[in-house]
């Protein structure tokens, strides 16, 4: 981001401020910003406190440092899952599927959980019936985990400490620093998994979709009985996910 000059108008201000704190993954302070646009403090402090009654940005509440808030996320949901961009993905997700036999799904974060943008359900009739919209914990589901792994220290920090960790079985992992552990763990290997953590019999395989600048966006997931599909089965078809899930990330941000 280059720097901008003063007499550029409000609007565009503020689209620069909010370009310049959704590119980068730690939370910026207001000397950051400034620094960053050529802009001065005492504006960008103007320009962040109208974004922050919009909720476009929101303040760490331990420090004076600024992300993405609720409502410019909302937007970012909603544009990427726009049926324009659904139809380019959801043809992929279908083959995938169809190859598999078993329901997969696209995600991404909101909040603290997490939304599928996509799915297609396989013909099995023992299989969990979800819709596109639907949200499920971060905590313990394969995306969930994945998109938590991606996130910096600080951003997972702040949503394992503000989420609630809720145990849905005996397998659920509730302790803070178990779950970090196992976040560098998917870090490491570019893949996680949910063995029955959201519900009994019921696994699961993410891996990650990535924006043209290999940057972490979204999660793509195959779930299905483990009894049919066990997590040693969905391991060997890691290639074929992460073909797809190239795919998946070229198609959502290409242009028409």
């Amino acid at each position: 981001m280059g720097k901008i000059p003063e007499t550029n108008s409000a609007i565009q201000k503020a689209l620069s401020v909010l370009e310049v704190v959704a590119q980068e993954i730690r939370p910026l302070s207001v000397v950051d910003i400034s620094a960053e646009l050529g802009l001065p403090r005492q504006t960008v402090h103007r320009v962040i406190r109208q974004l922050e009654e919009l909720d476009l940005l929101r303040k760490d509440p331990s420090r004076e440092r600024y992300h993405i808030g609720e409502r410019l996320l909302a937007l970012a949901l909603c544009t990427i899952s726009s049926s324009q961009n659904t139809r380019r993905t959801h043809g992929i997700l279908q083959g995938l599927v169809e190859e598999v036999k078993e329901t997969c799904n696209i995600g991404m974060l909101d909040g603290h959980q997490i939304i599928y943008i996509d799915r297609v359900e396989c013909d099995w009739p023992l299989r969990v019936q979800l819709k596109a919209g639907s949200h499920v914990p971060v905590h313990c589901t394969a995306i969930g985990k994945l998109l938590l792994a991606y996130q910096d220290k600080d951003a997972q920090d702040r949503l394992l400490r503000t989420s609630n960790l809720q145990k849905f079985t005996k397998y659920t992992i509730t302790q803070p620093e178990h779950l970090e552990a196992q976040l560098d763990q998917i870090v490491a290997q570019g893949y996680s998994i949910n063995n029955q953590e959201d519900a009994i019999g019921l696994i699961a395989m993410a891996v990650p979709v990535r924006d043209p600048q290999g940057d972490v966006v979204a999660g793509l997931a195959v779930h299905a009985p483990e009894p049919r599909f066990s997590i040693a089965k969905a391991i060997k078809q890691l290639p074929l996910f992460r073909q797809a899930a190239e795919r998946i990330g070229q198609a959502m941000f290409e242009s028409d």
